[in-house]
C-alpha cells in the first residue's frame, strides 16, 4: 500500500519521497489509540429495565396487565450489531441512515481510543458495527445482524406520554356501580424520573448526574488555534459530534463557527467524540483498515455539553484532523465564491503522520495506477489499495501542530480534486503514470518536463500550486510562492489573475483536451478574449 501512495504522491519542490518512508508498518504508524473494553453493564434503556423502573416509580399502577404495560413502555428501538462483509455493505447501511460504531455501547470503556476491533474478528476485516435502529427498521436480508436488546428510548425526558387511568376496567362492574368507576384526569409519565429510576434498577446509579444538570440539550463549541495567525482561534467547522450514554446515542454537526447543540438530553455524563465526517461531504479516516472516518475520543463530559479548544497542547492526531477538516471545509466555500468547480463529494482523506508527501490519488472515485507498470513493484499491495481506495493523502510528518502547513497541503490536493472532476479518470491515470515513470527513472516525482505525458503534469501542478499559493495568501496575508522554482510555472496564473483573469476562468480552461501548456493557453484565449494581450505576453515571459 505504501509504495502505491509514495509513487503517486506530490512532493514539495519535486523531491523524491523516499526520505519520508516510515520506519515500520503503516498500521502502527497511522493507528491512533485502540479502545479497551471492560465489563458489560445492564442496559437501563432495555424495555425490561424501563418497565421495572415504571413499576417501582408508579407502584399504584403495578396492577396493569402486560399488554397495557407494553403500550405505556413500548419498544421504540433495537440495539443491534451488523457484520458487513465489505465496504459496499458498510456504505449501504450508512445510506439507510444507520449510525454505526465499531464498539459496543453497553460496556465500560477501560481506556478511551479511536477504534475497537472485536477479538473474534480477524485483523484487517470489518469488525462488528453496533447501532440503534427504530423498531420499524427493515433489516437487509444479505447483511449479517444480531438484535442485542429491545429498548425504550424516550425522545425527550421532559415530554410526557399521555394516557388515562381508570379505577375499574370491566363494563359489568361499571354498570353495577357507576360512581365507583370514575375516570381520573389524564396524566403523563415523568420520563426524566423514569429514566433515572431505570439507571437505579439496572445497577447504574453511580453514573447518574444531579437532575439539575440534565435539563437542557448538550451544547458547546469546538475550536482550534491557528498558530499561523498569531494564535487565532477558529471554529472546527461542519464536523460531526457524537454523544452516548449506553444505547442512547445522539449526533449533530458543528456550524461554521464550531457551535453545536444535540437533539437529545442525558441523565448521565455522555461519552463525547468527534467523527470526521463533514457536512461538505468528505471524511477523514484511517483508524483501522476498513473504517472510512476517524473518531477522536473526547472523554466523558457534562450532560450540559462541552467546550473544547484544540491547540498545541492537545492530542496531535486530533489537531491534525481538525486542521485538515477546516482547510477542506474552507476550500469548498472558496470554490463557490471564486467560481471554481467543486471537488467531488464523498472524498476520502487519509492523514499519515510518518510521510512527508501528500497526494491526490482519487482512487475512491475511479482513478488507479497503471497496473502494467507497477505490478511487480506493488505485489501483494495491489488488492489492499483497491479495497481501501483513498482519494487524498496528507503527509503530516513534521507538521502535526503546524496549521498553516496542513492548510497549504490540503488546499493543494483539493485543487487536484477539483481538476480531477473536470477531466476524469483517463486524464488522471496519465498524470499519475508520468509521475510514477519519472520517479522510477530519475528518483524525482516531477522530473524535468520531458517524456510522454509531461504536459498532463505541467497543467495539473501549475493549477494546484497556483491555488495553494492564492488561498494561502488570502488566509495568511502573504504568498509562500511554492512551486515557483520548478520547471512548470504556477506564477503564470498568478500574473494572469493580477491582470484581470479570474480563478473561475482559469478553472474553466482545465478540460480533458488541456494536456499541454500550449493547449492551456489556447483555452484561455477562447475563454477570456478581452485579455488576449495579457495572456500572450505572460505565457511568452515564462516560456522555456
Amino acid at each position: 500500500m505504501l509504495p502505491a501512495m509514495l509513487l503517486a504522491s506530490c512532493s514539495e519542490e519535486g523531491a523524491s519521497p523516499l526520505d519520508a518512508y516510515p520506519e515500520s508498518g503503516l498500521e502502527k504508524q497511522v493507528a491512533h489509540d485502540r479502545m479497551v473494553i471492560g465489563a458489560k453493564r445492564s442496559n437501563p434503556y432495555s424495555v425490561a429495565n424501563m418497565r421495572k423502573a415504571y413499576a417501582s416509580l408508579y407502584s399504584t399502577r403495578a396492577e396493569y396487565e402486560e399488554e397495557e404495560l407494553e403500550e405505556i413502555i413500548p419498544v421504540t428501538d433495537y440495539y443491534v450489531r451488523f457484520l458487513p462483509s465489505d465496504m459496499d455493505d458498510f456504505a449501504r447501511l450508512e445510506e439507510m441512515g444507520v449510525e454505526l460504531t465499531d464498539f459496543p455501547l453497553d460496556c465500560d470503556i477501560v481506556e478511551e481510543g479511536d477504534y475497537y476491533q472485536d477479538p473474534e474478528i480477524e485483523e484487517g476485516h470489518i469488525s462488528w458495527q453496533y447501532a440503534v435502529v427504530p423498531s420499524d427498521f427493515s433489516f437487509p436480508n444479505d447483511i449479517e445482524f444480531e438484535i442485542l436488546d429491545e429498548c425504550c428510548i424516550p425522545d425527550d425526558p421532559e415530554e410526557g406520554y399521555s394516557y388515562e387511568e381508570e379505577d375499574c376496567y370491566e363494563e359489568e362492574e361499571a354498570e353495577e356501580d357507576p360512581e365507583s368507576c370514575e375516570t381520573r384526569s389524564a396524566s403523563s409519565v415523568d420520563w426524566r424520573a423514569l429514566e433515572r429510576m431505570a439507571f437505579e434498577c439496572s445497577g447504574n446509579t453511580d453514573l447518574l448526574e444531579p437532575g439539575t444538570r440534565a435539563k437542557s440539550k448538550p451544547s458547546g463549541k469546538i475550536t482550534i488555534t491557528d498558530n499561523g495567525i498569531n494564535g487565532k482561534t477558529v471554529g472546527v467547522a461542519g464536523v460531526k459530534v457524537m454523544a452516548n450514554v449506553f444505547v442512547k446515542l445522539s449526533t449533530t454537526f458543528t456550524d461554521a463557527s464550531g457551535n453545536y447543540t444535540f437533539p437529545a438530553k442525558f441523565s448521565a455524563k455522555p461519552n463525547y467524540r468527534l467523527c470526521f465526517k463533514n457536512t461538505k461531504g468528505f471524511s477523514i479516516g484511517l483508524n483501522t483498515i476498513l473504517v472510512p472516518a476517524s473518531l477522536s475520543a473526547l472523554g466523558k463530559g457534562s450532560p450540559e455539553g462541552i467546550t473544547l479548544n484544540v491547540n498545541g497542547s492537545s492530542d496531535a492526531a486530533l489537531y491534525r484532523r481538525c486542521a485538515v477538516n477546516n482547510a477542506a471545509y474552507e476550500f469548498y466555500d472558496k470554490c463557490q465564491k471564486e467560481g471554481i468547480t467543486l471537488p467531488p463529494r464523498n472524498l476520502r482523506f487519509w492523514i499519515i503522520n510518518k510521510l512527508t508527501p501528500s497526494s491526490a490519488l482519487m482512487m475512491h472515485h475511479g482513478a488507479f495506477l497503471d497496473q502494467g507498470m507497477v505490478s511487480n513493484y506493488l505485489g501483494v499491495y495491489n488488492l489492499a489499495v483497491q479495497i481501501i481506495c483513498p482519494d487524498i493523502t496528507i503527509g503530516s510528518k513534521g507538521s502535526s501542530y503546524d496549521y498553516a502547513s496542513l492548510y497549504s497541503d490540503t488546499v493543494h490536493e483539493m485543487a487536484h480534486a477539483s481538476h480531477f472532476i473536470k477531466v476524469g479518470t483517463d486524464y488522471w491515470n496519465k498524470f499519475s503514470t508520468y509521475i510514477i515513470s519519472t520517479f522510477l527513472m530519475t528518483g524525482d516525482c516531477y522530473g524535468t518536463g520531458n517524456g510522454e505525458n509531461a504536459g498532463y503534469c505541467e497543467v495539473a501542478e501549475m493549477w494546484a500550486y497556483y491555488i495553494e499559493n492564492a488561498f494561502y495568501t488570502s488566509r495568511y496575508g502573504s504568498s509562500p510562492q511554492r512551486g515557483y522554482n520548478l520547471w512548470f510555472k504556477p506564477q503564470i496564473f498568478t500574473d494572469l489573475e493580477a491582470g484581470g483573469v479570474t480563478k473561475g476562468e482559469i478553472s474553466e480552461a482545465l478540460k480533458t483536451t488541456t494536456t499541454s501548456i500550449d493547449a492551456l493557453k489556447s483555452e484561455l484565449l477562447v475563454i477570456s478574449p478581452s485579455h488576449k494581450t495579457l495572456i500572450n505576453n505572460t505565457f511568452k515571459r515564462y516560456s522555456k
